[in-house]
This record gives C-alpha cells, sequence and structure tokens, in this order.
C-alpha cells in the first residue's frame, strides 16, 4: 500500500484549492493516458485529465521487479494508468500501470503510427514441456494427498 509521506511531492505540483477541483474529475477504476512529471525513489508523479498529478507507485510500475523507476520511466513519457484510490481529504490520486497496455512507437513502420504490442507467442515446445512439468507435479501432488487421505482414515 501507497504510504502517504510517499506522495507529499504530489502536493507541491497544485494550489490546495486547485488540487481539489481537479481531483473531481478523475473516476477510481478508470485508464487514463499521462505525462510524467516528476521521478522519485519510491515511484512517478504523473498528470492526469486537468493537470491532476497522481502517484505512481514503484510497485505498481510493472508486472515484474523494478530495480529504479528511471529503468522504465522517464520524464516526459506518455503513459496509461488506472486510477487505483483517491482519497477525498487529502486529494492524493494513488495510480497503476500494471495490467494496463502502454502504447509503443513502431520505429520501422513508415507512417510512424502508435500500437500495442501483441501478447507474447507461446511455442508448441514450451506449451508441451510445461504440460510435462504439470502433470509430474499433479502426480506428486496426489499422491501425497492419497498418503494423507490413507492416515487420515487410519485414525
Amino acid at each position: 500500500m501507497i504510504e502517504t509521506a510517499e506522495i507529499t511531492e504530489v502536493d507541491e505540483l497544485l494550489e490546495p484549492e486547485q488540487e481539489a477541483a481537479e481531483t473531481e474529475k478523475v473516476v477510481v477504476g478508470n485508464i487514463y493516458s499521462g505525462k510524467v512529471l516528476k521521478i522519485k525513489p519510491f515511484g512517478a508523479i504523473v498528470s492526469l485529465p486537468g493537470n491532476a498529478p497522481g502517484l505512481v507507485h514503484i510497485s505498481q510500475i510493472a508486472a515484474g521487479y523494478v530495480q529504479s523507476v528511471e529503468d522504465v520511466l522517464e520524464i516526459g513519457d506518455e503513459v496509461n494508468v488506472r486510477v487505483l484510490s483517491r482519497d477525498a481529504a487529502s486529494g492524493k490520486i494513488a495510480l497503476s500501470m500494471k495490467d494496463v497496455p502502454q502504447m509503443e512507437y513502431d520505429e520501422d513502420d513508415p507512417d510512424g503510427s502508435w500500437y500495442v504490442p501483441p501478447a507474447p507467442v507461446v511455442s508448441q515446445a514450451q506449451a508441451a514441456a510445461f504440460e510435462e512439468k504439470f502433470k509430474a507435479w499433479q502426480k506428486v501432488s496426489n499422491e501425497r494427498i492419497a498418503g494423507l487421505n490413507k492416515r487420515n482414515k487410519r485414525r
């Protein structure tokens, strides 16, 4: 969970009365496109519609481990974010980039269009290896459960 102390940087971006008005436009659960305004060791501050700032905590930047925010984001990057929560009292907005398709630029495309990259393709060899490992695990698991059930019946 994002701690309140980590989001204090957002307060510097808008005046209190302006901040309250701008955050009213942001709806929890919706996906918005925004621009990275600042990068901090604990996350990135992103502008939302109406210039409302929100924090993407480092744990919400990618599905995997992120060593440093700068490894993934730069100031000025356009990112898609989902609004996780909005504190009505303070006006602070928590954002996430996980499970939100990010737009990427295709340099090979002659007209320079934007696209969402396709899902990774799993080869048949990878799928077969997974199935083999899963069946082995399932066999061991069933044997363990049978042993436990047998022992419980004796009691």
